[in-house]
């Protein structure tokens, strides 16, 4: 089979991919991830390369986003979960906008998602604004990171 195509959209590269997020199953991403995938991260200047090191950014950032608003008893939420609000998916690549909030910060980006023919992700590349954004993304990605190398 030359080119990857699919109708049944949990069998789809992105179809996986969302299931991966809510599976919250570190072992999914090997079977998602092309050995050889390229992570861009919106705070990183240098590209992110090979599977393990995509996976440790991908999983920092689900912790970082986390599941669900945020606030103590009877307070109110200053952080709103992570979703996916538009997706534009094409043969070998998708582009999927998202937004948050974190500590009150809106977020809104996009993931740049693609797939070779056998559909496993090649490139994972992450584009966030505004600017108040990416500063918080990158102080609770440096966070994170740190917490997982500790772990």
């Amino acid at each position: 089979m030359d080119d990857y195509f699919c109708l049944n959209i949990w069998m789809h590269p992105i179809g996986k991919w969302h299931k991966l997020i809510k599976s919250n199953d570190p072992d999914k991403f090997d079977e998602l991830l092309d050995e050889n995938c390229t992570f861009f991260s919106p705070v990183v200047f240098t590209p992110i390369k090979g599977r393990e090191m995509t996976k440790m950014y991908l999983m920092a950032a689900g912790g970082v986003f986390g599941e669900g608003p945020t606030k103590a008893k009877g307070e109110e939420s200053i952080s709103k979960p992570f979703k996916y609000i538009k997706e534009v998916i094409d043969k070998n690549s998708a582009v999927l906008e998202f937004e948050s909030t974190i500590d009150g910060i809106y977020i809104n980006g996009i993931d740049l998602v693609t797939w070779n023919d056998k559909g496993k992700i090649t490139e994972f590349k992450v584009i966030v604004r505004p600017l108040q954004a990416v500063n918080k993304l990158h102080e609770q990605m440096q966070n994170m990171l740190e917490q997982m190398k500790t772990a």
